[in-house]
């Protein structure tokens, strides 16, 4: 079946109930985190997120409609009806399960800090040593995020700064303005591979989701509560291109590494 990947204007010019009647899955993404989802000034969207939309699309015999909507405004826009699933990164919390469902987990990478080389956060080699010498550091996370929700629990000495996307982050960061940035490696080592990355270093460690529940319980893909023969579908199509191998594949391309989660 060939699918469709139409414009934000489209997306725009079509409702939720017009394009679920016309078999097409309207996918609410941001479009603004490499390698996760990019969007083109046309809204065409690229990334992993968008090949897991296709190939679920394909596995639904659906048409894929992609809606580019700023992270924090995802949830909102779902349960107004806006699109018919969240498939943006977006990791799986107890809080975020409160107001959505999600599908079974697909996808988990590691979060980790980036700092200035020479930072005297740059050597640290434990998760309780860098939290505590957080202190007194302005650290970027991008808001809505895990990100966001773990530095205000774990880190609270920290000065926190929000941003709307991981590209205002890195620009502050690149200038000066804050000393440390938080995100998941694959956002991170993009940043390190741009021009204003290059007197930049990671912390070397990581911190995965299993540290703390702020974290989340993978990456899923978000459905509205009541939308349960929806959820079923997409768990099951899920779980079939874990299991062949798809998702995996995919993650090679984008983040050169397999980021599949074993389905649960």
């Amino acid at each position: 079946m060939k699918l469709k990947l139409f414009s934000l204007l489209a997306c725009l010019a079509l409702g939720p109930t017009m394009a679920a009647a016309a078999g097409t899955l309207a996918i609410g993404t941001e479009g603004e985190y490499p390698p996760w989802s990019m969007a083109d000034a046309n809204g065409n969207v690229t990334g992993f997120d968008a090949d897991v939309g296709a190939m679920l699309c394909k596995k639904l015999e659906m048409d894929c409609r992609f809606v580019v909507q700023a992270f924090d405004g995802l949830i909102p826009a779902l349960k107004a009806k806006q699109f018919d699933v969240i498939i943006s990164g977006m990791s799986i919390t107890k809080k975020r399960l409160e107001e959505i469902n999600f599908s079974v987990g697909y996808a988990e990478l590691a979060n980790m800090v980036v700092v200035p080389k020479g930072s005297d956060l740059a050597d640290i080699k434990d998760i309780p040593t860098l939290l505590e010498k957080m202190a007194g550091h302005k650290v970027g996370v991008q808001a809505g995020t895990t990100h966001a929700h773990f530095m205000e629990k774990k880190a609270p000495g920290a000065d926190l700064r929000t941003y709307d996307t991981l590209d205002q982050m890195e620009i502050d960061l690149a200038n000066g303005r804050i000393d440390a940035g938080f995100a998941d490696v694959s956002a991170l080592q993009d940043f390190l591979k741009k021009p204003d990355g290059a007197n930049f270093q990671l912390v070397d460690v990581n911190i995965n989701s299993s540290y703390d529940d702020s974290l989340g319980m993978g990456i899923g893909v978000g459905i509205r509560k009541d939308d349960t023969e929806l959820k079923g579908k997409i768990d099951k199509a899920l779980c079939e291109l874990i299991a062949d191998g798809s998702i995996a594949k995919s993650s090679q391309k984008w983040f050169g590494m397999d980021i599949s989660r074993p389905c649960q």
